[in-house]
């Protein structure tokens, strides 16, 4: 015959030890039930929908009954804490990992560099031009290069490169400064 102890009495560190000792889920369950509302706001907070905080309160008692025997725990709240909070975040990356944003490169691109780009250029400056390039830091090159040269988007060249797309809109953005400035000086302007 199993004697049913009464958890609710018990201190959060010694339902801790329990849990983390013994079989069942009982001392776990009643630990995580003291904490359900700290985990639910938490997980509100991050999610902002309150299905998803709900189905998340639910996963990460699942997660913390397969890690609590594996860790140390000094203090169950504080290490509750941490997981729920990275559960959330691990949630929210996977939901944004799409780029949904559009942007013109017409918008992002000014005018006064597009010319130094034109087919009809003088021989001073695409000498200048040519000169400036070479002088460009690798990456920019590479940047500069693919979307103005091979005419690549900036989804083209992250493929391309294995840059990001943050890194690409700099290294275009950078590299157009750097060689209106350096052909500006080249031809004295």
């Amino acid at each position: 015959m199993k004697i049913k102890i009464n958890h609710t009495s018990l201190s959060d560190e010694e339902l801790l030890q329990i849990a983390q000792t013994a079989e069942s889920q009982d001392a776990l369950g009643q630990l995580y039930t003291r904490y359900v509302p700290l985990v639910y706001g938490l997980c509100l907070k991050y999610l902002q929908r309150q299905e998803d905080a709900e189905d998340a309160v639910m996963q990460i008692y699942e997660e913390i009954s397969m890690k609590i025997k594996k860790y140390s725990i000094a203090n169950f709240r504080t290490w509750l804490y941490s997981v729920a909070k990275n559960h959330c975040l691990q949630l929210l990356r996977k939901s944004s990992f799409v780029f949904t944003e559009e942007f013109n490169p017409q918008v992002v691109e000014s005018e006064p560099f597009l010319h130094l780009l034109d087919s009809e250029q003088d021989e001073n400056r695409e000498k200048a031009l040519n000169y400036c390039i070479g002088i460009l830091p690798k990456e920019q090159k590479m940047c500069i290069h693919h979307f103005f040269f091979d005419e690549h988007s900036y989804a083209d060249i992250v493929a391309l490169t294995g840059y990001a797309l943050n890194q690409v809109k700099s290294y275009i953005q950078n590299g157009k400064r750097n060689l209106k400035n350096c052909i500006e000086k080249a031809l004295n302007l």
